[in-house]
């Protein structure tokens, strides 16, 4: 799937009184290709990877949606990593506010025509352009052990 077809929003990030963060996706292509990936009970993860250096004022990367027991890929979208790193400090501001909540921000997938996708999710890897996790700027919920 071209990411093209993808258009990344992400709310309620920088928001007080602090509220739970979205990561929405809109999915604006051949509908039968995702939603077969996106099959009920399908436990996604995130991560983010810089393609530029970390400390460029413009750098930006891709987010990467990929189902957790297998580790395929479900779909990618550019991202401007200034929103991507808003959203994991939202997200850690939110989770220590001590909410029902069982995840630090939700996931919205929405495929134009048909399904929504949604999950709270606790987990969000950050890599460098080289690959290297970047712990600092990642959700790791306490007692993960990458």
């Amino acid at each position: 799937m071209r990411r093209d077809y993808f258009t990344l929003e992400l709310r309620d990030v920088g928001t007080d009184p602090v509220e739970q963060p979205t990561v929405h996706v809109e999915y604006d292509g051949p509908s039968d290709e995702l939603e077969t990936r996106l099959t009920p009970g399908t436990d996604l993860d995130l991560a983010f990877r810089f393609q530029t250096p970390v400390d460029d004022p413009d750098a930006d990367g891709v987010l990467a949606i990929t189902e957790r027991l297998t580790g395929d890929f479900v779909l990618e979208v550019n991202a401007d990593a200034d929103a991507i790193l808003d959203l994991v400090d939202a997200a850690k501001a939110y989770g220590q506010e001590g909410s029902d909540a069982p995840g630090c921000y939700s996931l919205e997938i929405d495929v134009v025509g048909g399904d929504r996708y949604t999950t709270d999710k606790r987990t969000l890897l950050v890599y460098d352009d080289d690959g290297d996790l970047l712990r600092n700027h990642s959700l790791i919920p306490s007692g993960v052990e990458l």
